[in-house]
């Protein structure tokens, strides 16, 4: 029970909030919401209009079940709902989000909330983020926020929701109880939330491990790659927000919402510190001036040749960027077809057509070809792996949707800019035997080239120039040189929509984390980390970014 202090009270009580005391509600009025984890542990409750498309969808489906005595839909595509999340599809049977250009797969959920709740009402409350956006919390903490206020109380402790602030209704602040950092919140109206038959007894509190909450809770398999110390793994009450303000590290799963490609849909299966030593890297077109350390000596600046955003394709001439071509320099086209095995890409059987066969059309590619990827193995549709490569970067390389594997040299879509990378004695928590290696990222604001969300558009660059930190030990090193190989790869930031302001057509991070203080590890961003290091070179090889690539 959250201890909540109501006017004129000077405690809280047990009776003065009726919820989210743990238990069942008798309303037969109900709604539902799905949500997405994020990397921190953090449910993310998508937009009402996604959870009505999804809500019927599987109506549908169940009905349409029942009529031929076929089994549920197994996929979903969130682009149908909203064209920003094209990329996306959810996997019902294992309850993940699955991005089909890069392969990360989230954790979902869907909770059945009372219709006169928060979510009935389409009541969102949001914390403001570092970057002067909103943020919502997930949904069961905006129902009790809002049982809260409708019964008059000041204050309330998000403590028994995981949560370890406590908001004031009266100043609309959140206020961390360990650091008293303090952020504002604010209560919106949104759309709301779709309303839906509930075969069991509304939960309205805590989830619990009843009939009703075990198969809805969104414990199904966590399949994505935590990033930071073992504490932050979901369910973890330690780092739910970013305590201090700090630069936001963003992934491209759909909080970090991706820019609006052309929908990959159609498918049938509707479903600052006193630096010793200062190197740059410089993206070809940015300044060639070289920057100062503050000790007074001038290092000059390594230029790293990159391609400029409208010369991409011409930079890798070398390499067959024809979509085709590249289809079929990685796949060899197999006789037969397993009978029983799915396309990943579009849920249907290989035995049968493509599921892009409608809106991806080929003169040398079949509707029924399957082809199998040379190195891993893995077997889909030629006309799915067509459709999903032309829906991506075209940098001549590609990306096995199920293992990862690449073929070919992955590139991004990183704007120009500059890497600065210093030197200074001073040690990070947790390596005490060593120095440390910071590293600036200047990029400006520019106009948006061919190979981004939307060309000839400006995009914004806020927060830079963003400083991070790592050890300056043989592994810190060892990161360091990788990273420059993924910012000559233009894989460190892109240009798409951020997850904390909601901001489209703007630099973001690109699913390579970087630890942006130096202590302080409550934000996730922070030191000591033990795992980091391992962390991020497991990211950099996701990418293609291996030891292979040193010397090159």
């Amino acid at each position: 029970m959250a201890a909540a202090q109501g006017a004129g009270s000077s405690s809280a009580g047990p009776s003065g909030l009726p919820g989210p005391a743990p238990g069942h509600g008798s309303n037969s009025t109900a709604v539902a919401v799905w949500e997405w984890q994020d990397e921190f542990g953090r449910w993310r409750p998508y937009r009402g209009n996604v959870c009505s498309y999804i809500e019927q969808v599987i109506q549908a489906s169940q009905q349409k079940g029942r009529r031929s005595g076929s089994g549920l839909v197994s996929s979903i595509p969130l682009g149908h709902a909203d064209p920003v999340l094209a990329p996306y599809v959810i996997d019902i049977p294992s309850l993940t989000q699955f991005r089909q250009d890069t392969g990360t797969m989230r954790a979902v959920r869907r909770h059945v909330f009372p219709g006169d709740s928060a979510a009935g009402q389409g009541i969102v409350w949001e914390w403001q983020n570092d970057e002067g956006g909103w943020s919502p919390y997930e949904m069961n903490v905006c129902v009790f926020l809002e049982q809260a206020r409708a019964t008059n109380h000041q204050r309330v402790d998000l403590g028994p929701l995981g949560y370890n602030y406590e908001v004031d209704f009266v100043a609309q602040v959140q206020t961390n109880k360990t650091t008293r950092f303090r952020r504002s919140v604010q209560r919106r109206l949104d759309a709301p939330y779709p309303v839906t038959t509930s075969p069991a007894p509304l939960h309205t509190g805590v989830g619990c491990s009843c009939q009703q909450c075990w198969p809805n809770s969104g414990t199904g398999p966590i399949t994505t790659r935590y990033r930071h110390s073992m504490t932050n793994f979901p369910n973890s009450s330690a780092a739910h927000q970013v305590p201090g303000r700090t630069a936001s590290v963003s992934s491209s799963s759909v909080g970090f919402v991706p820019y609006n490609k052309p929908t990959l849909t159609g498918a049938r299966s509707t479903p600052r510190l006193n630096a010793q030593s200062t190197l740059a890297l410089q993206q070809a077109g940015g300044p060639s001036t070289g920057l100062s350390a503050s000790n007074g000596v001038s290092a000059p600046n390594l230029l790293v040749k990159m391609p400029k955003p409208s010369k991409l394709n011409q930079a890798l001439a070398a390499t067959p960027t024809e979509p085709e071509a590249v289809v079929k320099k990685y796949l060899e086209e197999l006789k037969g077809t397993p009978a029983d095995e799915d396309c990943i890409i579009c849920m249907e059987k290989l035995s049968s057509p493509s599921g892009y066969s409608d809106m991806c059309e080929s003169s040398t590619i079949r509707p029924e070809a399957v082809g199998r990827l040379t190195s891993c193995q893995h077997s889909f549709h030629m006309l799915c792996m067509l459709a999903m490569y032309s829906n991506g970067n075209k940098d001549g390389s590609l990306q096995c949707p199920s293992c990862k594997t690449i073929y070919g040299e992955k590139t991004g879509t990183q704007p120009k800019g500059k890497m600065e990378v210093s030197t200074f004695p001073q040690s990070l928590p947790g390596h005490k035997d060593c120095g440390t290696i910071q590293i600036v990222y200047h990029i400006s604001r520019g106009i948006q080239g061919p190979e981004h969300p939307n060309p000839g558009m400006p995009y914004t660059a806020r927060g830079f120039p963003r400083y991070c930190y790592l050890p300056d030990n043989e592994k810190g090193r060892k990161v360091l040189e990788l990273l420059k190989v993924a910012w000559k790869r233009r894989l460190i930031f892109t240009v798409g929509t951020s997850n904390t302001t909601g901001e489209s057509n703007t630099v973001v991070w690109n699913e390579i984390h970087h630890k942006t203080e130096m202590d302080s590890n409550l934000s996730g961003h922070g030191y000591p980390d033990p795992n980091y290091l391992d962390n991020v070179l497991a990211e950099l090889a996701a990418q293609g970014v291996t030891e292979d690539c040193l010397g090159q």
